[in-house]
């Protein structure tokens, strides 16, 4: 069993690496962290990062991870508070990822 993350470049994406991590400790299992940030990502020992095939969208960059690798059994995506006018008028990714992932999906908000 692995755990996959996919880590932007936002406190949601910080909050989502910092639980995967945690869940990789007490499931006793690997993490792969998905770069999906333009800058270099560093991960504790025992984690593997992949960046981002560049010009690919993100929701593809992680539905194509979870395709390609039949070891991983849960997802985990950072998600942030938006209004119903910015659902309305902007893709959410969180929300696509959360409907098509085929393994369970651990969504994680940032904050107290």
């Amino acid at each position: 069993m692995t755990i996959l993350v996919a880590v932007t470049d936002d406190s949601p994406g910080a909050a989502a690496l910092e639980v995967a991590l945690a869940e990789g400790a007490v499931r006793g299992v690997g993490v792969v962290a998905l770069n999906l940030r333009p800058t270099p990502l560093e991960v504790p020992d025992g984690a593997t990062v992949i960046d981002r095939v560049l010009g690919v969208e993100d929701g593809d960059a992680v539905l194509e991870r979870l395709e390609a690798d039949a070891d991983l059994d849960l997802l985990v995506i950072g998600v942030r508070r938006r209004s119903p006018v910015g659902k309305a008028f902007l893709g959410d990714v969180a929300q696509r990822l959360l409907l098509e992932a085929e393994v369970p999906v651990l969504a994680v908000k940032d904050g107290p």
